[in-house]
């Protein structure tokens, strides 16, 4: 009877000791939805995320906030539509804005659960100190505040570029660093973390500069894969996972290890032999079609995550930190977010979409949603290629525009600077089931579908804004400001 009366008291002093769980979100930049050999690549080899993918669940329909890096991360980070913070588009080295303090974001609350925290890789949401990776809940930094590209390697704005600068905390501790050894030495950094924080809990965010354009590779890796450059630049990535995940399991950490991997949106298209490919998905990076905006999400959480599966529900980066949230037991931010948890979904209990759409901003427009198996963009510019794909580094139809300040966030400048035109797409409809590539509009057979998605977008045009109808925004706040001195 004694033991019988202990047994619940036991259970809950293990219960109360027993660690919580590390998370390593990793996250790359501008990798293809099918750049992976688990999502469909065959040139591109990635034993490492594979197995990941074997040991875990691979999302098939999951997206990002928006398809482009700053918007993607602000996004991830605070679980709201970048349009709610506003952080739009991408900073750059003349910006003086970013991440709001004032916001609840991952690092912050996983900080405040004890976690040791690091990010090693790309920042790009705030250059300035006070908005930097130190400032916003990380312990260790090390890695770049923006694009690589905002460097002398840019393809079309190099002369204009200063150097590049390699972060560690908040100093410089490089300028125009090697960017082969990116790879290399991100992934070292969170090899040493882990092994320093083993007896701990923590956060490893991973944001790894490749595959984006400028697209390097270490000597090692150079012509090891059937893709060129940019393929091999893919494989050391992988491999460099690859030695991430052996340190969890040297460490004997891989059971009590959430292991997340996304890329922040889809190829560069633009780019041709230097991107990446979207499989099926019609267009690409920048753009809200689904090979911009989807990507290929992989989750590992041994006894939670089931293993070997494949979920095609629909869900988006907003929604990782409530996830987080409720899964580790952390506070429920005090500003209004966008994002649900998505816990029952990523341990397959619950299959069920827990949003009813989700929308696609391209800045601060609202140009698509989708609902169930079906999308709905509204009449919109887009950004698409000009004639051939870019070869050598260089975007398709490069010396087709005059070049615009990197200053210039404008559509058109945008295109001038990537090679690439602006293009208009009416009220379409798409079944993403049947035609997950976006090619055959069915508005006219449904217009009770496009009545439906049309008034789901009502509400949310008007809390977030959008500069194709006029409406204002009502719920957006402030990014981080530091004018300059």
């Amino acid at each position: 009877m004694m033991l019988t009366r202990l047994l619940p008291l036991l259970a809950a002093i293990c219960a109360l000791s027993a660690r919580p769980p590390n998370v390593v979100l990793i996250v790359a930049d501008d990798l293809g939805y099918g750049d992976l050999g688990c999502f469909g690549a065959g040139d591109i080899r990635t034993p490492h995320l594979d197995a990941l993918a074997k040991q875990g669940t691979r999302f098939t329909d999951f997206y990002v906030a928006q398809a482009v890096c700053t918007a993607s991360r602000a996004g991830l980070m605070t679980g709201c539509y970048p349009n709610r913070v506003g952080l739009q588009g991408a900073l750059n080295h003349t910006s003086r804005n970013g991440l709001s303090p004032k916001e609840w974001s991952m690092p912050r609350m996983l900080k405040e659960l004890g976690y040791a925290t690091a990010c090693f890789g790309k920042w790009h949401l705030g250059t300035v100190p006070s908005l930097a990776p130190p400032a916003q809940g990380f312990d260790a930094f090390f890695g770049l505040p923006y694009s690589n590209d905002n460097s002398k390697y840019h393809p079309t704005l190099a002369e204009v570029m200063p150097p590049l600068p390699l972060m560690e905390g908040d100093r410089v501790a490089e300028l125009d660093p090697d960017q082969s050894q990116f790879t290399a030495r991100f992934t070292r950094k969170s090899v040493d973390f882990i092994a320093r924080n083993k007896d701990r809990p923590f956060f490893l965010y991973l944001p790894h500069v490749m595959p984006h354009v400028p697209i390097f590779a270490s000597e090692r890796f150079r012509g090891t894969s059937g893709r060129g450059l940019y393929g091999d630049a893919v494989q050391e990535l992988d491999d460099g996972i690859g030695r991430t995940l052996d340190a969890l399991r040297e460490h004997g950490l891989e059971k009590d290890t959430v292991v997340i991997f996304f890329s922040d949106n889809g190829a560069w298209t633009s780019y041709g032999e230097h991107a990446g490919s979207n499989g099926a998905l019609r267009e690409g990076k920048l753009t809200c079609f689904e090979g911009g905006v989807r990507s290929p999400l992989i989750i590992r959480w041994p006894g939670r995550v089931p293993a070997g599966k494949a979920c095609d529900t629909p869900w988006m980066s907003i929604d990782l930190l409530p996830t987080l949230i409720e899964a580790l037991g952390g506070r429920t931010p005090e500003l209004p977010i966008d994002g649900r948890s998505a816990l029952a979904l990523i341990e397959g209990r619950d299959l069920r979409p827990k949003h009813e759409a989700l929308f696609f901003y391209a800045g601060e427009e609202l140009h698509a949603v989708r609902s169930g198996d079906w999308k709905l963009h509204f009449a919109h510019p887009y950004l698409t290629n000009i004639g051939a794909p870019g070869r050598g580094g260089k975007p398709s139809g490069h010396g087709t525009y005059v070049p615009r300040p990197i200053t210039d966030s404008s559509m058109d400048a945008i295109a001038s600077r990537h090679g690439q035109k602006v293009a208009k797409i009416g009220l379409s409809l798409f079944n993403l089931r049947e035609d997950p590539g976006e090619t055959k509009d069915l508005a006219a057979k449904h217009p009770d579908i496009v009545r439906r998605l049309s008034a789901l977008a009502d509400p949310v045009r008007q809390a977030l804004g959008d500069k194709l109808t006029g409406a204002p925004g009502t719920e957006c706040r402030p990014a981080g400001f530091v004018p300059t001195k």
